[in-house]
């Protein structure tokens, strides 16, 4: 291996590092020693990662070199991955991004991890996120905000910001993030690399520390749709152990790439085109829907009517599922306990110091929402117009194949603009809540830039378990533009 080729192996695909892998080219070991030394050069600036397990990944990639020369031919062998930090990983600390789990070695990994390292997959170590994956910024770590790879005085998206900022900086070759409202979406949108939210069930939910139970999915992150359909293609099945998962043959994800949408009825909801979106990504949107055309795709105008209620409905329903499972973090059973007699007293005293801002803020409107006298007016309601929001998906994807929409608004905002305004930071969330509450799959790629040159990312939209349909679109358009290949420059300040 040329000295050249070292400097360069941090920046390959999943599917590039595993093919020199299998040829030769370089060992495990040299792949994540270039990996951790890019951790080395950058991190201390774009703060991805919350753990880095050093000696332990390369003892790893050490036994998967051997493992090869055996004739071991598992499909990601000496490939190391990033995880979010609210994925259990047995032997790994796993916080939550939060103080109250400071220190937590879970004593089992993951479903999801699990079968990635099955695979032959490797933890590089675990990245930064919202606390409890409750944020768009990741600026409500309880540990340190991360920024963003492309301008460093940016947020990099949230709650998964830790791991799509990873991967933009090719401080990892692909990462898992977790998406309850679009936090796979839209980080990997402001942060110009592809992100997949499976449809519910399709990947298992167990040992996910959970936020919002009947909205929560985990997907990958990765620099393109070929990486997210191996990914994917890896993770996806049923598990015993997660009563949600669904019991769906698992298809091989990357033969649906075959670049041809020809006949493939785009709809482009009137609803996701708003006021106050930014410009740029408005006309960067809009170009990428006109060359799905010419790539041969029908584009269908369509409308989702009841659009404009998902994100109050999102956030009772959010916010009421984490006030039930948050209520097991006590002091007692997991992280650092209290020094009070009295239980009551020592459950203040714990969550008072262990939980953040935004935690506490979200318990409490959940709370509120599952009192007595408030349950009929708010959460009932809320699950009530749920079933409508789904039904207006439901009613698009019979006439459509998939739908094109912005992932976010805007394009990365500074860090510290919308710390004190809940409301505009919710807000950021508006283009991507309604597919969790539908349960159904979406991706997004990048498809531009701003004038700041910062990323804009178009979201592909599908039916349940239509993640073919979407790779398949986002594969024929990814490869047709050049968006996913750059890359920030990393100052060195």
């Amino acid at each position: 291996m040329t000295d050249t080729t070292a400097t360069k192996l941090h920046q390959l695909t999943v599917h590039a590092a595993a093919a020199g892998l299998v040829a030769g080219h370089f060992s495990a070991v040299e792949l994540t020693r270039s990996l951790l030394a890019r951790i080395e050069q950058v991190d201390g600036r774009v703060c991805a990662y919350l753990t880095v397990a050093g000696e332990q990944v390369l003892a790893q990639a050490a036994e998967s070199d051997r493992l090869r020369a055996q004739g071991d031919n598992r499909p990601l062998l000496g490939i190391p991955l990033a995880i979010k930090d609210v994925l259990s990983t047995q032997g790994l600390v796993t916080t939550a991004g939060s103080k109250i789990l400071a220190g937590y070695l879970p004593p089992y990994t993951a479903t999801a991890v699990q079968r990635l390292q099955d695979a032959g997959a490797l933890l590089i170590g675990k990245t930064n996120t919202d606390e409890f994956a409750m944020g768009s910024s990741t600026e409500n770590s309880g540990y340190f905000t991360t920024h963003n790879p492309w301008n460093l005085a940016r947020v990099p998206g949230g709650s998964s910001g830790g791991s799509a900022a990873a991967v933009a900086a090719d401080e990892t070759l692909a990462a898992l993030g977790t998406d309850t409202g679009g936090s796979v979406r839209q980080p990997a949108a402001l942060c110009g690399v592809v992100g997949l939210k499976p449809s519910y069930g399709r990947v298992s939910r167990y040992g996910l520390i959970a936020y919002g139970s009947s909205l929560d999915q985990i997907g990958p992150i990765t620099k393109d749709v070929q990486d997210a359909a191996l990914l994917l293609g890896v993770m996806a099945g049923h598990d015993p152990h997660d009563s949600t998962s669904l019991e769906a043959p698992v298809h091989d994800y990357t033969a649906s790439l075959s670049g041809d949408i020809r006949g493939l009825r785009v709809g482009v909801p009137a609803e996701y085109f708003i006021d106050g979106m930014g410009p740029d990504v408005e006309a960067a949107v809009r170009a990428a829907i006109e060359h799905l055309a010419r790539l041969g795709a029908e584009i269908v105008p369509i409308h989702l009517p009841n659009t404009d209620k998902a994100l109050p409905v999102y956030y009772l329903i959010a916010t009421a599922e984490a006030s039930a499972n948050l209520s097991r973090f006590d002091g007692i059973r997991f992280g650092p306990g209290g020094s009070a007699e009295r239980l009551l007293d020592n459950y203040r005293q714990v969550r008072g110091r262990g939980f953040g801002r935004e935690v506490k803020q979200r318990i409490m409107l959940g709370t509120y929402a599952l009192s007595a006298g408030y349950y009929d007016a708010y959460y009932l309601k809320a699950q009530q117009v749920r079933t409508l929001i789904k039904r207006d998906f439901e009613t698009a994807f019979a006439a459509v194949d998939v739908i094109v929409s912005p992932t976010s608004p805007t394009t990365a905002f500074p860090i510290g603009e919308k710390a004190d305004d809940p409301l505009a930071m919710y807000l950021a969330d508006i283009f991507t809540v309604s597919l969790n509450l539908s349960g159904m799959c979406g991706i997004s790629i990048p498809c531009g830039f701003d004038r700041n040159e910062l990323p804009i990312g178009l979201q592909i939209l599908g039916p349940s378990l239509g993640e073919e349909l979407i790779l398949r679109a986002a594969h024929a358009y990814e490869q047709t533009t050049d968006w996913h290949t750059r890359r920030p420059v990393i100052s060195e300040e």
